[in-house]
């Protein structure tokens, strides 16, 4: 007889932090913080310790322990159960989206066709919505990191959000914002290289800009604006 599975009750979807100050990414640093992908825990051998197990208890770590006693999630029974478990656990302080979650219980070997179950129910539920994902990874970003919108987008792609999902996302940033975006980084970036030549500057800030997804166009015309700014001659470039 097939056990009923409990279903956890509606919730406001999750969220990423929105406004200047409230990057996922913490305050503009490399590190994703509560929105990179998560690590998954990793039995290990040698010296033979005492630890605390998945549920307060200890354990011998001697030998190593199964990989799903180590991500909490039942090591035998209903894979809807364990479906649900691993989807709750994924989803504690860090919002992720359905491509992820699924990728997650294909690799712990559920059956598509119970993760497909388990996931639709997690979405009428609110606990899992790629559009809310979106939204607050392109505001976050933009603000934390200064990403323009074809980086946003290639990050969003990464991580299985659907192609119209994305393109609703980054119309949040215009071309104006985006051009104002790219004249703060560039004011920031432009003490650390005075003291190189005029060449070097241009390419080096243009190629800051590049990197964080703005367009060609854009970028030396912001950096060109940057310098003669400083009081750089940039009548003689080509571009």
């Amino acid at each position: 007889m097939t056990r009923r599975t409990e279903w956890p009750d509606p919730v406001d979807p999750p969220r990423g932090d929105r406004g200047h100050g409230g990057a996922p990414d913490g305050t503009g640093a490399d590190a994703d913080g509560p929105w990179s992908d998560d690590q998954e825990s990793r039995g290990g051998g040698g010296r033979r310790r005492r630890r605390r197990g998945a549920f307060g208890g200890h354990q011998d770590s001697g030998s190593p322990p199964s990989s799903r006693a180590e991500d909490g999630e039942p090591p035998t029974g209903d894979p809807a159960e364990r479906a649900r478990a691993i989807c709750l656990r994924l989803l504690t302080g860090t919002p992720r989206t359905r491509k992820q979650l699924a990728d997650a219980l294909r690799k712990r070997d559920i059956p598509d066709e119970v993760a497909e179950e388990v996931l639709s129910r997690f979405e009428e539920v609110g606990l899992i919505n790629d559009e809310a994902f979106a939204d607050a990874w392109v505001e976050s970003r933009h603000h934390g990191r200064g990403l323009a919108r074809r980086a946003l987008a290639r990050e969003l792609r990464t991580k299985g959000v659907d192609s119209a999902v994305i393109e609703e996302a980054v119309g949040q940033l215009d071309a104006e914002q985006e051009e104002a975006t790219a004249r703060e980084l560039v004011a920031r970036k432009l003490r650390s290289t005075r003291g190189l030549d005029r060449d070097k500057r241009l390419r080096r800030l243009a190629g800051m800009l590049a990197r964080k997804g703005y367009p060609e166009g854009m970028a030396l015309r912001v950096v060109r604006q940057a310098l003669e700014e400083e009081g750089e001659d940039t009548e003689d470039l080509e571009y």
